[in-house]
């Protein structure tokens, strides 16, 4: 979450840009996302010399031979050498960067452009980026949320209800889902694929030697791991680049209308992590035939369910966002991709977020479901969990608090069986399949949940009034005592 000192700097280089004649706020966005990308270059290509020598590895330079084009190096160069460096070296450096041509990283940054105008300016810019990231916290997901922040000041953001995931929700999601090394894991509508660079961030953590010390699963790790789709060229191009400089050398990010034809992904992946667009309705034409099968619909928060259903493979995993609506729906295609989802496949989770978690960027109510690709059916009991905290405040300013749900969500979610006792007027609880088949497949958390009232004893209404007199009493002296000194 971006907010205080690191909203300011931020904040501070955007008007460099502006000041320095860049006033398109995408062009802003596109600049200060490659400034971003050369400086992570460093540290990434320093973080995979180290690996290699703590594992034995060789390990050759993504710098060798153009050791100028180094952040830690050009930087201390002179304003007008800096410039002319950035133009004829470090800009043809990064866009050449990834030896095979046919790779996302190649196709996107294929047309990218350098416009900073003036060698004043980047000198400025590189210095505010050094100040930048001088105070940044030490998470590795910070880069995430100032892509984030950056993408949010567009005039776009929101539009066809693309709000951005907060990186604690994806964190959240992905230690839910726990993928392993040899997961397949794709992001239908994956944006600056905050997702995918989650899930990497996880196995890195959780799997580091058992990817790292074998060749196969490293390969895999790099180049076979990793889908994602979006029809935002800028959006691919910085996704591209964000996986790049979290270790994996050649995602399959791909541009693609992910409802339409020209999607056949079929029994594909292990895992689908997603927070597809809500953007109420599109054109039903170009929707793919199949989906509409399942789901005779123009809502596309229905119609990436059913798409989740195909793309998967038999017993592979989702956990998605989607808008409240979608758990209690009346309409004849809400029911139906409910009653697909538990009736033949194997519903898990419905975790029920408050309407603050995306704000100060969208006010929207939403939840997540988790489930399981059978075919066959296999729900049985469904998790509800009720979050009424996710580390920071509600309100527009989305500032930490100690209150948190989150920990206790992934706790108790890899701990069923002592969830089986707790009451529907706890947080979590579970909820038989029949009695949401009964209730017509309804997956609001407020169908299920029992509120406990406690009992108050007040006094009679003599007493009170008995005690409101009093206090008229007592007033009335204190204001004639009050009038008395005012006469004196």
């Amino acid at each position: 979450m971006v907010t205080g000192e690191l909203k300011n700097k931020i904040d501070s280089i955007w008007d460099m840009f502006w000041t320095g004649g860049i006033s398109n706020p995408l062009d802003v966005v596109e600049q200060m996302t490659y400034l971003m990308f050369i400086h992570d270059l460093d540290a990434v290509d320093a973080a995979k010399a180290k690996d290699s020598v703590m594992l034995d590895l060789p390990y050759t330079s993504m710098f060798e031979g153009h050791e100028q084009c180094k952040w830690s190096v050009f930087r201390d160069l002179p304003a007008a050498k800096m410039y002319e460096l950035m133009q004829t070296e470090i800009f043809p450096f990064i866009k050449n960067l990834h030896g095979n041509k046919e790779s996302a990283y190649s196709r996107y940054m294929s047309d990218a452009i350098f416009k900073i105008q003036t060698p004043q300016t980047l000198s400025k810019i590189v210095d505010a980026f050094d100040n930048l990231y001088s105070s940044m916290p030490v998470e590795a997901d910070t880069k995430g949320d100032i892509y984030e922040y950056l993408l949010a000041q567009l005039n776009t953001a929101g539009v066809n209800g693309q709000f951005r995931t907060p990186r604690h929700i994806i964190r959240m999601m992905v230690e839910l889902i726990a993928p392993k090394p040899d997961d397949t894991i794709c992001d239908p509508a994956c944006g600056t694929t905050g997702f995918l660079v989650g899930a990497g961030d996880y196995l890195r953590a959780n799997y580091h030697d058992e990817i790292f010390y074998s060749k196969e699963k490293k390969d895999h790790f790099n180049n076979s791991m990793f889908y994602g789709y979006d029809f935002d060229s800028t959006m691919l191009r910085v996704g591209a680049m964000n996986m790049m400089t979290h270790g994996v050398e050649n995602p399959n990010i791909e541009y693609r209308d992910s409802l339409s034809e020209n999607n056949t992904d079929t029994n594909k992946y292990s895992i689908i992590l997603a927070n597809p667009p809500f953007k109420g309705s599109l054109d039903s034409d170009t929707v793919s035939a199949d989906l509409l099968k399942v789901c005779k619909t123009k809502k596309t928060e229905l119609l990436f369910l059913a798409l989740f259903l195909r793309m998967l493979k038999v017993g592979g995993r989702c956990a998605c966002i989607v808008p409240d609506g979608v758990l209690f729906g009346s309409s004849t295609a809400h029911k139906a991709i409910r009653k697909e989802i538990i009736a033949q496949n194997r519903l898990e989770a419905v975790i029920s977020m408050p309407s603050g978690v995306f704000k100060p960027y969208a006010g929207v109510s939403t939840g997540i479901l988790i489930f399981t690709k059978t075919g066959y059916g296999g729900t049985d009991n469904v998790w509800f969990y009720d979050m009424k905290a996710d580390g920071f405040s509600l309100d527009d300013k989305r500032t930490a608090v100690a209150e948190n749900d989150i920990p206790d969500i992934i706790k108790r979610f890899h701990a069923p069986d002592g969830e089986k006792d707790r009451q529907r007027t706890d947080q979590s609880f579970f909820v038989p399949v029949q009695e949401i088949i009964d209730n017509d497949y309804d997956l609001s958390i407020n169908k299920y949940k029992k509120t406990e009232y406690v009992a108050v004893d007040y006094p009679p209404t003599s007493e009170i009034m008995a005690e409101l007199n009093g206090l008229y009493k007592e007033l009335g002296e204190v204001l004639k005592e009050l009038g008395g000194e005012l006469n004196g």
